[in-house]
């Protein structure tokens, strides 16, 4: 069983940053990939960004790139989501996930075996 717990969620105004943690526990892997996706009301759940756990590879969705950076703490088996200059169309509920593959870090919901429960992320105008 593997458990993943997001925090860091909240209400923030245009401009503003956040930061997003998500936390693995339970039975782990040695070397996995970690995501970040999330979905806005009345759309579809989006790829915001990955990691590679093994040499800390990174992808980004456009929308996101040079406002998002996404990072890890192996040692605490722990993903973060730095957000800056946030725009109100990033509010939506914002997932962790967990893919058991290293070799490639993948952006389709289907590639990821767990899920963590959300957190809101509000941006303001």
């Amino acid at each position: 069983q593997v458990q993943l717990v997001e925090s860091g969620g909240g209400l923030v105004q245009a401009g503003g940053s956040l930061r997003l943690s998500c936390a693995v526990s339970g039975r782990t892997f040695s070397n996995y990939v970690m995501g970040w996706f999330r979905q806005a009301p009345g759309k579809a759940r989006e790829f915001v960004a990955a990691i590679r756990r093994s040499d800390g590879y990174t992808l980004y969705a456009d929308s996101v790139k040079g406002r998002f950076t996404i990072s890890r703490d192996n040692a605490k088996n722990t993903v973060y989501l730095q957000m800056n200059s946030l725009k109100p169309e990033d509010t939506a509920v914002y997932y962790c996930a967990v893919d058991r593959s290293s070799v490639r870090v993948g952006v389709a919901e289907y590639e990821y075996d767990y899920w963590g429960q959300g957190t809101q992320v509000t941006v303001s105008s």
